[in-house]
């Protein structure tokens, strides 16, 4: 199960702190010189990320214990592995926004940021939730696995459908027709203006957040602990930006995630369901008494399968789209103003 020691309050504070001004330090960066990663610029700084959770994972091992490790590792990869799903809806905002390349990654990063301050909030309420009522592990299993069998169906297409917070904005928000730069906002003639900008960032921060909806319970199924669960979802968002401009077309040769992301999903669905009835009391089972013989998932199992479902999917996707025409259109060069000259996202969208 879960351990029962403490994370040291030290250690805490110290994460929260050097993860804020890593965050700000890297927005800073962004604002100063927007533009368009290359490759090498991108791979270097995902290789960066990816090295600086490994690390994160090995600093829980000597601070605390192996079980924090496991559960961090298992997270993030959770974690990471959706982030990578949701670049296609990403592809699609910019798109259809039509986001100027040299301002994509700005949007993103504020976008980013918005997101983690949104799922922070979300991963607070679900902890006291837990913590209150431990028998909403019932819940968060059967929509986890409601949502496995929907992945495998097709039914949870990346099709990008604007929430009610921006068709409100669009409606009754002064909105410029073009874009100005990453200002968000202008005045023109007298009259003060928001620009597409605010728009874009508000769409990308809060669609994340419905798709927390599938992860943050998926994450709360390998850990109790807020903090194990929110630094897994702040690792696995840093370097998602340069992660979009990274993978680039390669993402429509990932056929199988979807797949791969069911299984895991429907795994820790079931690890959910399996932990609520060994903990919990259901007046229709076991005369409303936990049945403590109902084995566990342990979170090391866990963490094997999320590393072996990755994989096997991502070589039976590359070894399925070998040989086909990649799109050589990266996810920027969707955008109709990928030149960076400034067009309307109010045309046909």
């Amino acid at each position: 199960m879960f351990p029962l020691v403490e994370l040291p309050v030290w250690f805490e504070i110290s994460t929260f702190v050097g993860l804020t001004v890593l965050l700000l330090a890297d927005l800073a960066i962004v604002a100063r010189r927007p533009h368009e990663p290359s490759v090498r610029e991108a791979s270097i700084w995902v290789t960066f990320y990816i090295s600086l959770a490994l690390l994160f994972g090995l600093v829980l091992l000597a601070v605390t214990n192996g079980d924090y490790a496991t559960q961090f590792y298992a997270g993030w990869l959770t974690e990471y592995s959706l982030s990578v799903d949701n670049l296609f809806v990403f592809v699609i905002i910019m798109a259809r926004f039509q986001v100027p390349r040299k301002l994509q990654q700005e949007v993103l990063m504020i976008g980013i940021i918005i997101a983690l301050v949104l799922r922070g909030v979300f991963i607070l309420a679900g902890a006291e939730l837990i913590e209150r009522f431990t028998w909403v592990f019932y819940l968060f299993g059967a929509f986890l696995v409601y949502t496995a069998i929907n992945l495998v169906r097709g039914e949870d297409e990346d099709d990008y459908e604007e929430n009610a917070l921006i068709r409100r904005l669009r409606r009754v928000l002064p909105l410029t027709s073009e874009f100005h730069g990453s200002k968000l906002r202008v005045k023109t003639g007298g009259k003060s203006y928001f620009t597409p900008m605010l728009v874009v960032i508000l769409a990308l921060g809060t669609t994340d957040l419905l798709f927390a909806l599938d992860s943050i319970p998926a994450i709360f199924g390998l850990t109790r602990e807020a903090f194990i669960v929110f630094t897994a979802n702040v690792f696995a968002l840093m370097g998602l930006r340069q992660l979009y401009f990274l993978l680039g077309g390669l993402l429509k040769r990932l056929v199988y995630l979807s797949y791969g992301l069911a299984i895991i999903l429907g795994f820790i669905g079931i690890k959910l369901i399996l932990e609520a009835i060994h903990d919990n009391s259901l007046p229709f089972i076991n005369d409303g008494q936990p049945i403590d013989s109902v084995p566990t998932i342990p979170t090391w199992l866990s963490l094997v399968v999320i590393l072996g479902v990755l994989a096997i999917v991502t070589i039976a996707s590359l070894l399925k789209t070998r040989g086909e025409k990649q799109d050589a259109a990266t996810p920027s060069a969707k955008d109709p103003a990928s030149n960076g000259e400034s067009t309307s996202p109010t045309d046909g969208v």
